[in-house]
């Protein structure tokens, strides 16, 4: 877990909100299986609760999760709580354990999400949200550690909102913070004039005309009678080549993650989930873009350009190609995975889409307590970091280099 607060902290707590619409049915019990009996054991059911789930999450999908499991944890090891109604799965959260809860030396409960999962709301059918929560929580109540923490849950979506009504506790919100999404009932075109400022659009179409001068600018994007391996070998040697590759933070740089990237794009496309997209000048590609389509929504997952292109803004340019996402009928949204006021996508995409990060007590009196007192020492923590932070810098829409 990270050792301190970041975005905005607050500290609102709540126990309640708009009531969800549930599905009358037969009984939900709990359980707590690994990853990996609950691949071999309930994938089809798995799969079959993705084809029906209450809001989009290509990171709780099963290709997702169990590439991300085998490459970068042990599935045999990592454990989650998953809901049934009879034999069918309608509801499933990845844990983790840790022994403390960011600064403090508290045990704490949390959902299972890595530095390349953007999205963490647990997997739940349709309808059975609340039920799911309902049978859920009181097996968490037994595991032992006194708090509960989850991280990247979409504020006001479908598991937060049922969240807040079936915990029967105090459900605080401890960050938060906004990031972009591109979400329109506008074509790629009207958008783009719409959002972008005229100045900059101006900008942009001299950089493509510039770039047109080294040779024939081609957007492609993969098909099946492409060669997966051979674009993800060009994504993973465009990003090792630029900033991330110096700073030992690329893909490549790490077995595991490699690993990971291969199997769950491969997967991805076994599963109709990927769109990638590969900007090329002269045959050579200087910019790539990898998606995951899961309508009703998607989401843009990793981004690489050739830093020799950099004066092209090459990353902006193939974002403005990623807007014939609009034109889909199957997919209302796309979120930007991408840190809050980041520079580039913020000046691309209009939208925001809140993001929060939740703690609530576990297992009675001590959870109870724990969270009490971890709640005054947040309040605390804020107020001084309140005081420490200086101004936020003039941002600066022109500046592209950041992508």
């Amino acid at each position: 877990m990270e050792a301190a607060l970041y975005h905005q902290p607050i500290t609102s707590e709540a126990h309640g909100s708009a009531p969800v619409a549930q599905t009358p049915l037969a009984t939900v019990r709990a359980a707590i299986l690994t990853l990996a009996a609950l691949d071999r054991d309930h994938g089809a059911a798995w799969d079959d609760c993705v084809a029906h789930a209450a809001e989009a999450n290509p990171f709780i999908e099963r290709w997702f999760v169990m590439a991300s499991a085998r490459n970068l944890g042990d599935p045999p090891a990592i454990a989650a709580v998953a809901a049934f109604r009879g034999e069918q799965l309608v509801a499933l959260m990845p844990l983790a354990r840790d022994r403390r809860y960011y600064r403090l030396p508290i045990p704490v409960l949390s959902n299972w999400v890595h530095a390349n999962a953007f999205l963490g709301m647990p997997l739940m059918r349709a309808g059975d949200e609340m039920a799911a929560w309902r049978a859920m929580l009181p097996l968490l109540d037994a595991e032992g550690p006194p708090l509960l923490h989850l991280t990247a849950i979409v504020e006001g979506g479908a598991a937060h909102a049922a969240l807040l009504q079936a915990a029967a506790r105090p459900v605080a919100t401890v960050m938060r913070h906004e990031r972009a999404l591109l979400h329109s009932e506008l074509g790629p075109t009207d958008y783009y004039e719409t959002t972008v400022r005229k100045k900059k659009r101006k900008e942009l179409k001299r950089l493509m005309a510039r770039l047109a001068e080294l040779g024939p600018v081609e957007t492609l994007r993969l098909t099946n009678a492409d060669d997966l391996d051979e674009w993800i070998n060009a994504f993973l040697a465009l990003e090792a080549a630029g900033w991330k590759g110096r700073e030992g933070s690329a893909i490549a740089s790490e077995a595991g993650k490699r690993g990971f990237f291969v199997e769950a794009l491969t997967a991805a496309q076994a599963a109709g989930r990927l769109e990638l997209l590969r900007m090329t000048v002269a045959g050579r590609t200087i910019a790539m873009l990898v998606n995951f389509l899961t309508p009703p929504g998607s989401a843009s997952f990793k981004i690489a350009y050739d830093e020799e292109y950099a004066r092209f803004s090459p990353g902006v340019l193939i974002q403005i190609d990623n807007y014939t996402v609009l034109d889909r009928p199957d997919i209302a949204w796309m979120d930007s995975c991408a840190s809050a006021n980041h520079p580039m996508i913020d000046s691309l995409w209009a939208q925001r889409r809140a993001m929060v990060r939740l703690t609530l007590p576990l297992g009675g009196w001590r959870g109870r307590a724990a969270f009490r007192a971890v709640g005054m020492l947040e309040r605390i923590w804020a107020a001084i970091k309140s005081r420490r932070q200086p101004a936020p810098a003039r941002r600066n829409d022109d500046d592209d280099a950041d992508l």
